[in-house]
């Protein structure tokens, strides 16, 4: 190993670690400066909107808690079949769904999955392939009104999605794939310098959630960390970084979403 490699796998780790006494005298994070916030939720760009179902009791679960996280598995195929817009509209509701709203001057969210300080930096995109009631095009998330936006009206995204996804066919031609974008100033308001890192722990919760919430109505997925970031964010209209803008935002992880095929490849 060389010294260069050796230089950032250090590096790296320190990223790991937590708090130390000398953070003591590092600058004051906007929140101690009694700056304001950005906002807790990205604006809709005004594009069409779904409304989605929002009652589950026709849904056929199954499991209790422990045969769900038993039978957890990363999928990688999937029925030939669509995903209802019902099974969608409960797969988002559990991964970034929002239970109440509180404070006044800097609001955040208090939502179905946990984030450091509330902050809640994440935004849900979709690629839809195959959903009943939604034509394929690429979504976003709206968590306060519980709608889809439509991001971009085009269905000619498989071959860039596939090269973004650095090949993975299985991902970019799944009935639905998740993409998680973060806008990290939600974070560093808060966390300043340690904020990447309680991002990606986020990420993990939100992912996680995904995984039971499949499980418990015979979906399949499978996280997926390994994208060309530069393909990506530009598949998703987001300007190219690096850069410490307040509204930057930038994708972090992604999941691909299918019914349970009748043999499924069953990976770790």
């Amino acid at each position: 190993m060389n010294e260069k490699t050796r230089y950032e796998i250090m590096k790296t780790r320190e990223f790991l670690k937590g708090y130390h006494a000398e953070d003591a005298g590092a600058e004051e994070t906007d929140q101690q400066q009694k700056l304001s916030s950005i906002p807790c939720l990205q604006a809709a760009r005004g594009t069409a909107a779904t409304s989605l179902p929002a009652d589950y009791t026709s849904l056929s679960f199954s499991g209790n808690i422990m045969e769900l996280i038993g039978g957890r598995e990363s999928r990688r195929n999937y029925a030939d079949a669509p995903l209802s817009l019902l099974e969608l509209s409960f797969l988002l509701w559990c991964t970034q769904g929002i239970r109440r709203f509180a404070g006044h001057k800097n609001p955040v969210t208090f939502r179905n999955v946990p984030s450091a300080g509330s902050r809640h930096a994440f935004e849900t995109f979709l690629f839809v392939n195959q959903v009943e009631g939604l034509k394929k095009a690429v979504y976003h998330y709206l968590p306060k009104t519980h709608e889809l936006e439509l991001w971009e009206d085009r269905s000619d995204f498989d071959a860039e999605l596939t090269d973004a996804l650095c090949g993975q066919q299985f991902a970019a031609s799944a009935p639905v794939l998740f993409v998680w974008a973060s806008i990290p100033y939600r974070m560093e308001w808060r966390y300043g310098l340690k904020a990447a890192k309680y991002l990606l722990i986020d990420a993990g919760h939100i992912c996680e959630n995904l995984y039971l919430a499949c499980e418990s109505i015979g979906c399949s997925t499978c996280a997926v960390g390994a994208y060309d970031q530069d393909r990506m964010d530009d598949l998703l209209g987001f300007p190219p970084g690096p850069s410490a803008e307040k509204n930057y935002i930038c994708t972090v992880y992604a999941a691909p979403v299918g019914r349970q095929a009748s043999s499924p490849v069953q990976e770790v």
